[in-house]
This record gives C-alpha cells, structure tokens and sequence, in this order.
C-alpha cells in the first residue's frame, strides 16, 4: 500500500528525494513535520468554515494555501524518505 501511496504522490516526493551528498536526519523532524501538517490542515478547515459562515469568497485563498502546505507536510512527513525530510527541514 505504501508503494502505490508513494506512486501516487510522486510529483510531490520527487523534488525532495532528489539530490545526493550528506543529510541530518533525526526521528523527531519527521513526527514534527506531521504534527505540523496535521495543524495547518485544521487551519485549512477552520478558514472553510468560518470562510462558508461568512459567505466571503475570499477566504478560498488562505484555505487552499493551508490545505496544500498540509498536504505536502503530511505526504513527506508519512511517505518521503529521510533525505526528503532532512530537506524539509534544512539539514544537508
């Protein structure tokens, strides 16, 4: 199941994997980079529904730029390797 996840969101793990050379990697960046995903997509559903309560369409903007950088957070955090986490973070 992980393999076809992994298929599935390539185009988002590639730029990550990509590259060679020495990386700092510690468990605790990946459980981070999840939490922190989880937190902004409770931003992106708590900007939806205070956007549909107001009836703004204006508030589709911060919800799909939450949204994506949750999705990238949790795909990378829960699928990417260690080097594309390391690369989250910074640490080469």
């Amino acid at each position: 199941m992980k393999e076809l996840l992994r298929k599935l969101f390539a185009p988002i793990l590639r730029p990550f994997e990509a590259g060679e050379g020495a990386f700092s990697y510690k468990k605790s960046h990946r459980t981070i980079l999840v939490a922190v995903g989880c937190l902004f997509l409770v931003l992106s559903v708590g900007g939806l529904v205070a956007a549909i309560m107001a009836g703004q369409l204006s508030g589709a903007l911060p919800v799909v730029v939450f949204f994506v950088v949750a999705l990238v957070c949790v795909v990378v955090g829960g699928l990417g390797s260690d080097r594309a986490v390391a690369k989250i973070w910074g640490n080469r």
